[in-house]
């Protein structure tokens, strides 16, 4: 079976999220050793980062250490099932939202089976509207879901548009 080029973009993009995933937690666990720290202010009050062990899904919903490998599951069979939709997928925002949500996806599930909880450490709650400590897993999510989002709008209008283009 021959991959499309383009879904190979998708996996790309994907190997890319995972990588700067564990890269940034590696470097929170043990080059800044966040977890014996709790808190270091990064830029003051807006930011810091924050040692938090979620054991829900993103944004800490679905808290508690029972979930673990539910969680852990439902994000492979997730990231497969992204996998597949990049084989029959043709638009390159879908394909850039797909590779975010399953690198993402991919990436929360690495620490899940690792530690029992994901590492969230990038902490905006000094601005008063955003209290959620999160990661790059979690960003790359959130982002790709808001993409797949857009490119669903994009692709109704386009739909909508082409007939009627098509009768003037």
């Amino acid at each position: 079976m021959k991959i499309p080029r383009i879904a190979l973009a998708a996996y790309g993009m994907a190997i890319v999220v995972v990588l700067l995933d564990q890269i940034s937690k590696a470097w929170i666990i043990s080059g800044l050793q966040l977890q014996e720290i709790g808190r270091v202010p990064v830029i003051r009050p807006i930011l810091n980062f924050s040692w938090v062990e979620n054991t829900g899904v993103s944004f800490g919903l679905f808290s508690g250490g029972e979930a673990r490998w539910g969680l852990s599951i439902f994000s492979i069979i997730v990231s497969i099932a992204l996998g597949w939709w990049a084989l029959k997928s043709q638009r390159r925002l879908l394909i850039a939202a797909i590779g975010l949500v399953m690198g993402g996806a991919i990436g929360n599930a690495i620490d899940r089976v690792r530690f029992g909880y994901v590492v969230d450490f990038i902490d905006f709650s000094g601005t008063g509207v955003f209290p959620w400590v999160f990661n790059v897993a979690d960003s790359a999510i959130t982002i790709g879901v808001v993409l797949l989002i857009l490119d669903t709008l994009l692709s109704e209008r386009a739909a909508k548009v082409g007939p009627a283009a098509e009768k003037s």
